[in-house]
């Protein structure tokens, strides 16, 4: 179990971290220093390098929760509220990255690629909310993980 546990926490260290270092420290950085001709093609490449390890995250985060649901819980039937809470906030992130990696972010590689300076803010502008709520998705989740056992 314990394997599955470090696993999972590495998945989301990954995501969630990736958010936060994005989302508070080098948006605002890029964001007052660069100006769309470099701003966007920064955030296009960026993505390019994260998004890999979010897709990696992801099938990690599945894989290790529903081992650790069915090892440690018996299931659904039997698993605390606090698990359940985990696995609906989870799956509510993914779709949200699935949305910005095939919408949004697809329009800002299109827009950097075209130099469409306008088009792409637009879309950088839409990752950017759709990333900030997934940060605070997940950072909610962490906390559940990390005291839900406690209630």
């Amino acid at each position: 179990m314990s394997v599955w546990i470090a696993l999972h926490t590495l998945a989301v260290v990954v995501w969630v971290g990736g958010m936060f270092f994005a989302y508070m420290a080098l948006r605002p950085v890029a964001a007052t220093l660069l100006e769309p001709p470099l701003r966007l093609p920064l955030w296009a490449q960026t993505f390019a390098k994260f998004f890999p390890w979010v897709w990696a995250a992801v099938g990690l985060l599945l894989l290790t929760g529903y081992v650790m649901l069915f090892q440690r819980f018996g299931g659904f039937a039997t698993s605390p509220v606090y698990v359940h809470l985990m696995q609906g906030i989870g799956i509510a992130m993914m779709a949200i990255f699935l949305h910005v990696f095939f919408a949004p972010y697809g329009r800002l590689k299109r827009a950097v690629a075209a130099q469409d300076w306008p088009a792409g803010g637009k879309a950088l502008g839409q990752v950017r909310r759709l990333i900030g709520v997934n940060l605070i998705l997940g950072l909610a989740t962490t906390a559940i993980a990390a005291g839900g056992r406690y209630l």
